[in-house]
């Protein structure tokens, strides 16, 4: 099945996504430092499987435009993910994927309008009722060095620095033994322009600092630790170098709406959908499709 590329307006803001197939809307949305390309593996079996799945550039990733209104918020990204509901002629159908950012965006969108989404998948990072009791331990603050690292004006310039080889870096601690050496020519060039850069690492000053926080969007903003009302699969690495296993099993206490579960896949990382694809792809695909 082919991947095509698109581009629409959602949310007064230009996305260019990936797509694949037809018929009911897979909404797959990516964290950092990755791409709509982390989902090659994926949109095909969606597509397969009887779904039009797309997976847009995230806010700031180019092709993506940098939005003008500079909220990175993860309550905005769930606005995008909702409006890119309606650009893309989603219905009550839908579906909605997300990993790491997307992830948190994926739980806020699934809350704030929850009848937009018949069946939610997060891999990666628990909602955030389960990172925030969890967070606060020397083994998770030690695997989280570089979000503090994010909050320094220098960090725009370390990271782009040597063709971006922070990010080979990064990818490298995350999914221990994996070759990124194809899934980094896509993040690179969704960042390497130093605008883009800078927005993707809005994302952690927004979080840590409130920098680009808008203070209309905190109810919405407060989805994130609500229990999704879809059933809701959640996927985490058992070998993650970012999030440790020990802060995904605290999302399992998030996962009490019927249908929902969550699943852990041995051997691999941070980036699990595509260290086992096959893997991973039938447990989306069967929990999609109920």
């Amino acid at each position: 099945m082919s991947i095509t590329q698109g581009h629409t307006t959602a949310n007064d803001l230009d996305f260019a996504y990936l797509e694949a197939g037809t018929g009911p809307l897979a909404l797959c949305l990516h964290g950092f430092p990755d791409s709509a390309h982390t989902y090659r593996h994926l949109l095909p079996a969606l597509a397969a499987a009887g779904f039009r799945a797309v997976a847009p550039f995230m806010r700031g990733y180019a092709p993506t435009a940098v939005p003008s209104d500079a909220r990175f918020q993860t309550a905005a990204l769930a606005l995008d993910a909702g409006a890119l509901h309606d650009a893309l002629g989603g219905d009550d159908q839908a579906v909605i994927i997300g990993h790491d950012w997307g992830a948190m965006a994926t739980y806020i969108s699934a809350n704030h309008e929850p009848e937009r989404w018949k069946r939610v998948v997060a891999m990666a990072v628990p909602p955030a009722g389960a990172v925030t009791s969890s967070f606060l331990t020397y083994p998770q603050l030690k695997k989280s060095w570089y979000m503090f690292f994010f909050q320094h004006g220098l960090a725009d310039i370390v990271v782009g620095m040597e063709d971006l080889s922070f990010i080979d870096g990064l990818w490298a601690d995350w999914s221990p033994g994996y070759d990124a050496t194809e899934d980094l020519v896509g993040v690179k060039n969704a960042l390497r322009d130093p605008a883009n850069l800078a927005a993707a690492l809005g994302y952690y000053r927004a979080t840590l600092s409130g920098v680009g926080v808008d203070p209309a969007l905190a109810e919405i903003q407060n989805k994130g630790n609500d229990i999704t009302p879809q059933p809701t699969l959640y996927l985490h690495g058992r070998n993650d170098g970012c999030m440790g296993i020990e802060v995904a099993e605290a999302g399992a206490d998030f996962l009490t709406s019927a249908g929902s579960r969550m699943e852990v896949v041995d051997g691999t990382g941070h980036f699990l959908h595509l260290e086992k694809p096959t893997e991973v792809n039938r447990l989306i695909v069967d929990h999609l499709i109920g």
